[in-house]
């Protein structure tokens, strides 16, 4: 069996062939999904696809999925997933959380979401709405930007890390994120700011310290909930693990049940970038 996964929760859109066992037989990338798809295909035929979203309820009725029909050239319509959910089958069936039956994974860029699978079943609440995790309340405060876009996506999502900094240097700290944002306050990145905290910086160190401790309090409540065997941590976390994954660990075991700390694990995504296709491939196949 062939499956096409296809990402198109970020700017750039990530399609991906599988087999029925999860090998990866190809990817593409490109700003626009259908030529990633085309590029991908080159004449292949597939047997079933499946996409990622930020949000399914978007793209249910648009052109999404007829664009996606004529570029695979079928007349059966894609599955579509979420991208929380898109991740937690991808790590689940061939990625860090390859075999455990109860897993929750934590992604984080510009937005934050979860996926949560139950008892080998990814599960989406009476509403499809499971795994929402850039709603979770963490702090007390009512403040704008948490009631557009939740607490932890406020704090945690890729502008709001750079927005911590940046009101840190306003206030009147230096910080090395700005110098490799070229003096540019509008030019910094997560990725500087994780950069600056690597050389030492210690206004980005306080930073990252701030985020891995919402991030930390975030798997709390999830593991308290779910009780999950494994925690897959993506997205950005997982590309500054070497940052955060020890902190959040701390944060988590300050926060639950000493039992349950000893009998979750936490780890960073195996498959990074390719998740979400991966998983969205995944679905798919399980919905055929």
């Amino acid at each position: 069996m062939t499956l096409l996964g296809l990402d198109i929760s970020s700017s750039i859109a990530r399609a991906i062939l599988v087999d029925d066992t999860g090998a990866q037989l190809g990817l593409a990338a490109d700003h626009d999904y259908t030529t990633a798809i085309r590029t991908l295909l080159n004449g292949r035929r597939i047997d079933a696809a499946g996409i990622a979203v930020g949000d399914p309820a978007e793209i249910i009725g648009g052109g999404v999925p007829a664009a996606v029909m004529k570029a695979i050239g079928t007349d059966v319509p894609p599955h579509t997933a979420s991208h929380g959910a898109a991740v937690a089958l991808a790590e689940q069936w061939c990625g860090a959380a390859r075999g455990a039956s109860f897993v929750v994974a934590l992604s984080a860029a510009d937005t934050i979401d979860a996926g949560i699978v139950v008892n080998g079943q990814l599960y989406g609440g009476a509403h499809g709405l499971a795994g929402a995790a850039g709603w979770l309340a963490l702090n007390p405060v009512e403040r704008e930007d948490y009631r557009k876009f939740g607490c932890l996506e406020a704090e945690v999502g890729s502008p709001g890390i750079i927005r911590r900094l940046v009101w840190r240097i306003k206030s009147g700290d230096r910080s090395r994120a700005l110098e490799l944002a070229g003096g540019n306050l509008a030019g910094i990145t997560a990725a500087h700011v994780f950069d600056a905290a690597r050389a030492g910086d210690g206004v980005a160190i306080s930073v990252v310290r701030d985020t891995a401790k919402y991030i930390g309090m975030a798997v709390a409540n999830l593991v308290a909930i779910i009780d999950p065997e494994i925690v897959v941590l993506g997205g950005s976390i997982a590309e500054a693990v070497d940052l955060l994954l020890e902190p959040t660990r701390a944060e988590l075991g300050r926060r639950i049940a000493p039992t349950t700390n000893q009998q979750v694990t936490v780890v960073p995504s195996e498959l990074g970038e390719r998740s979400a296709a991966i998983g969205a491939a995944r679905a798919a196949m399980l919905a055929r």
